[in-house]
């Protein structure tokens, strides 16, 4: 894999004589003196470090390293785990500046520093390190410059090539405002549930009103008075209580963010966030040159390497589970929409009974205000439902997409996946009294919530099914509400007057084409729930404790018997 080389333009590596620091190998008859300049020549066209591309032409790592450590006449090292910063230090210092000026300091006692560089020779870099570190004196040694960028990327938790916004910590600020998100989210589907409560309340409170008109209009004011005045105050106090419930509701709803998902790419990209003219906003990092590579690598990647990609995928994970969760939302806005709706059509078909019945009632002006009330909450509703729909509709494509690609069970073990190559088995395995106890390790435990977050998406989708069979059965409430208000209609008024007909009819099949794609929706959604493995009546849930084994956590069965 070649390593682009951070300097930019005319690098000091590039500089005259540079080609001169390989000399060594020449003498050692490591290469010929033709080969290693075309190979120098190479680098610098491509602008890529000369040592990786030596590498990569056969030359031995550390015939390389012994060749620099002579001509500079310093020790030289190679990169390990335990270069690690300080926190004081890591506070202090820019580490992708550090990258692209290719030096780490490795200790700062007493106003002097052990450092390693990649160009010992550069007395611009010796003073910017002096005064980042604030000492005197350096104590130098020399490494590669890809070890040296490794070192760097270490520290800042990210796996070679990534830049630090893939470090664990940075995917773990990203989970956390997508947990956040998620949180506003069913803050949103409550507030929602609280407003279709209050328009129930509304149609059962317009439903008395309306009773108690008719009441008041056939048998006029004598006995029936009293408890026609109790009902219409009944219905007004619900209505206006339903009121109440649902106006502070209208613009919350419209506030309610979305979240358009990303496409992963199972640990070679990763999701990044920030904050612009004030609001959060998500973006896939490009895809990293040589990830693909490394992740097939799997079983020889180092431990904490593991992690780093456990954590990429649990970031992803979290993605997924914020945008069905938007999509849900969304639904549920839908679902509201259709009960605006469904009292909207309620209102209507209140006002042309009454106004068909009494056309010559002082009334009339209210039987008219009842059915442009309806017909504005209807449209209201209209505008709550197709972006609902749309939703739905993507929720399902996702969740489809989600379920034919392989997850990272199938691509680690091997009963689910292509046979292992040679260069796929893990390296030796050295077992020390000291090591942690394999699989319940850190990197166990890793693997271990990853699973978590797995299971946690699997139910997400099943949740997100489930509001799509739920929506459609709210589009079959409504069609069958709108499609029995034209009937009764027609049925009570009969087809005497062509306009009216027409109007019942309208609404007639309004509600046929509801109903039917309400079935368009429920019955998919019912047939792929089925499918999902959480679909029982008994409910178990694991206590995890983290230090034990799965089998060891201790489990509760809720039944339906005890509900």
């Amino acid at each position: 894999m070649n390593h682009p080389n951070p300097w930019g333009q005319s690098p000091p590596i590039f500089g005259p004589g540079s080609h001169s620091r390989f000399d060594g190998l020449i003498a050692n008859g490591v290469i010929v003196e033709g080969k290693l300049h075309a190979i120098l020549n190479e680098a610098e066209a491509a602008d890529i470090f000369p040592e990786a591309l030596l590498i990569e032409m056969g030359v031995p790592k550390h015939a390389i390293l012994r060749c620099l450590s002579d001509r500079y006449h310093l020790p030289f090292v190679e990169f390990s785990e335990s270069f690690l910063l300080t926190e004081t230090l890591a506070s202090r210092l820019d580490l992708e500046r550090l990258k692209q000026r290719l030096w780490f300091p490795l200790r700062v006692v007493d106003r002097q520093a052990d450092v390693v560089v990649g160009f010992p020779e550069d007395a611009a870099l010796d003073a910017e390190i002096k005064t980042a570190l604030q000492v005197e004196k350096l104590n130098k040694c020399i490494a590669l410059p890809p070890d040296i960028t490794r070192i760097i990327e270490h520290n800042q938790d990210a796996n070679p090539h990534y830049p630090a916004s893939a470090g664990r910590t940075a995917l773990a600020r990203v989970r956390n405002a997508l947990a956040k998100m998620r949180t506003l989210l069913a803050f949103h589907r409550t507030s929602l549930a609280k407003g279709r409560t209050g328009l129930a309340m509304m149609r059962t409170g317009l439903s008395f009103s309306a009773i108690a008109l008719v009441l008041l209009q056939v048998f006029g004011i004598g006995f029936a008075l009293i408890p026609d005045a109790l009902l219409l105050v009944v219905g007004l106090a619900l209505t206006v209580e339903g009121l109440r419930w649902y106006l502070p509701i209208r613009p919350v709803a419209r506030q309610m963010p979305s979240y358009n998902p990303t496409e992963s790419t199972f640990g070679s990209s990763f999701l990044e966030h920030g904050i612009v003219d004030g609001k959060m906003l998500y973006a896939r990092h490009d895809p990293i040159e040589g990830a693909d590579t490394l992740r097939i690598g799997w079983n020889r990647l180092s431990p904490i390497m593991k992690r780093r990609f456990l954590a990429i995928d649990r970031t992803d994970h979290a993605e997924e589970r914020t945008a069905l969760a938007s999509y849900r939302s969304a639904m549920a806005k839908a679902r509201t929409g259709l009960a605006f709706m469904r009292t909207g059509i309620a209102l209507i078909g209140l006002g042309i009974a009454l106004v068909r019945q009494f056309p010559t009632s002082g009334w009339v002006i209210s039987y008219v205000t009842f059915i442009l009330l309806g017909a504005t909450m209807t449209l209201e509703g209209l505008h709550w439902y197709v972006p609902g729909r749309r939703a739905g509709n993507e929720g399902l494509k996702l969740i489809r997409k989600k379920h034919q690609r392989r997850s990272i069970w199938d691509f680690m073990f091997s009963a689910w996946r292509d046979p292992i190559s040679a260069g796929e088995l893990p390296t030796a395995l050295f077992i020390k009294e000291s090591h942690s106890p394999g699989i319940w390790g850190t990197t166990g435990l890793a693997l271990e919530r990853t699973l978590i977050a797995e299971r946690r998406n699997v139910k997400a989708r099943l949740r997100t099914i489930l509001a799509r069979s739920r929506t459609g059965m709210a589009f079959i409430r409504t069609g069958v509400k709108i499609f029995s208000v034209g009937m009764g209609l027609l049925v009570y008024f009969g087809l005497s007057n062509i306009t009216w007909m027409t109007c019942y009819a309208c609404l007639m099949v309004m509600g046929l084409i509801f109903i039917i794609d309400g079935f368009r929706w429920h019955l998919p959604a019912e047939r792929i729930k089925e499918s999902f493995p959480y679909c029982s009546w008994d409910m178990e849930i694991q206590f995890p404790d983290y230090a034990q084994p799965t089998l060891s956590w201790k489990k509760v069965v809720f039944s339906r018997y005890d509900l």
